[in-house]
């Protein structure tokens, strides 16, 4: 479904993206982590158009989109939610929806947007939710609506940026509940995490970065024992 061919991308002196090679195969749910500062988000940015690469290509459905705008992505299927959610908060949670779908793709006929939501808000579990401002949601619920957001643009592929930040353990099960869902629902899902029990949990398969560099790659369990991995977590001298 996606794949990225040598990219990458420079801050001034500093390789935040170092010759990255990835793929996504559909319908897995595939986990990016790695320390702080390791290129987790510059990648999220590079694949979803918020950055352009200074070297390499990405093909999105056997297609080159390495130099599409944001929008384009978006109305081919890519989908991405941050972490740092911004709703419009005067709106209700229904209108913050309608506008996802009204925008994920072009020329969208307000009927067609209408059944979008009504999908998305039920699966999404915010349907009790529908007409309350999104200015008064818990951040638990931002979080829903952060992803149910994103869902109305109809990704064939979604991003996740660390969504789960700040939630508690209960709200994270929560969480993980819903990604599958999302999955099982037909979407392909690549996420960014820091939480250790929710990769475990979700991910298929693991890719690991370290100062823009990709430096681990599989099932969890056999990465978490790479010796490459737990250096770069724990410091040469564990």
């Amino acid at each position: 479904m996606l794949s990225i061919q040598g990219l990458s991308k420079r801050f001034g002196g500093v390789l935040a993206a170092n010759s990255v090679n990835l793929r996504v195969e559909a319908g897995e749910i595939l986990a990016v982590i790695g320390p702080n500062g390791a290129g987790k988000s510059t990648l999220l940015n590079l694949i979803s158009g918020l950055l352009r690469p200074d070297e390499g290509r990405i093909e999105f459905l056997s297609e080159a989109i390495t130099q599409a705008p944001p929008e384009a992505r978006t109305w081919k299927g890519l989908g991405r939610a941050f972490q740092i959610v911004q709703p419009f908060p005067e709106m209700t949670v229904w209108e913050n929806l309608l506008v996802g779908a009204l925008y994920g793709k072009p020329n969208t006929p307000l009927k067609v947007a209408e059944r979008v939501v009504e999908e998305v808000i039920q699966l999404t579990g915010l349907a009790p939710k529908a007409q309350t401002p999104a200015g008064e949601l818990t951040l638990l619920e931002d979080k829903r609506l952060e992803l149910a957001r994103a869902l109305c643009t109809r990704p064939k592929l979604l991003l996740l940026d660390e969504v789960m930040a700040g939630l508690r353990p209960s709200e994270a099960l929560e969480a993980v509940e819903l990604v599958r869902r999302i999955r099982d629902s037909g979407v392909t899902v690549l996420f960014i995490e820091h939480l250790m029990p929710v990769v475990r949990a979700l991910a298929d398969r693991v890719v690991v970065m370290d100062y823009g560099q990709v430096i681990a790659e599989g099932p969890y369990d056999l990465v978490a024992t790479n010796p490459k991995v737990r250096e770069a977590y724990l410091g040469r001298a564990s």
